[in-house]
């Protein structure tokens, strides 16, 4: 079987929905689209962030992908997400910029800091308990997604889309409350 056969099972095989064969494909890209981002933005954290972003869409994208030169597919998703990358960065250093030319309000305090905590516990508790502790792992423990991965026996987009997914739901509640 040459690469071009097997590329072509793994990716049927993802279609499918086989966790295993999203593995194999992450496997096979990860260090070029990491080496790509990596070369884009020259930060080993900001290149991290969006691999995983890359392979959370695919996962959800999968599905779209007709055939064709599957590097070029992928690299289009993996070009506009660093696209989407670079609006963001921009609208931060706007509202950077604007905050600036504001007049500083004093810092928060200890008191606020215990409230801040508290609220994103109570945050925490309203999400499903298995991905509010992929999100603390994440981010308090600082583990990394193949960490992660490993430490849960789940794939890599498993996690991947998890904590995406999990992200998302946080964000969103946290709008309600400030509604």
């Amino acid at each position: 079987m040459d690469d071009s056969d097997t590329l072509n099972r793994i990716i049927a095989d993802c279609k499918l929905g086989s966790n295993h064969a999203f593995s194999e494909l992450v496997d096979l890209y990860a260090d070029k689209c990491y080496g790509y981002f990596y070369r884009l933005s020259g930060n080993a954290e900001v290149s991290n962030d969006l691999l995983s972003t890359l392979f959370v869409k695919l996962v959800e994208k999968i599905g779209s992908y007709r055939g064709g030169s599957f590097d070029g597919w992928i690299f289009t998703i993996a070009s506009n997400i660093f696209r989407d990358h670079l609006r963001s960065v921009y609208h931060r250093k706007k509202l950077r910029d604007a905050k600036a030319d504001q007049p500083r309000i004093d810092t928060i305090t200890p008191q606020q800091q215990i409230d801040l905590a508290d609220q994103l516990q109570n945050l925490l508790e309203k999400l499903d308990p298995d991905v509010a502790e992929l999100l603390v792992m994440r981010f308090y423990g600082q583990l990394s997604f193949k960490e992660l991965s490993k430490l849960r026996a789940e794939p890599i987009g498993t996690t991947l889309a998890k904590v995406h997914r999990g992200l998302k739901k946080l964000r969103t509640l946290m709008e309600k409350e400030h509604d």
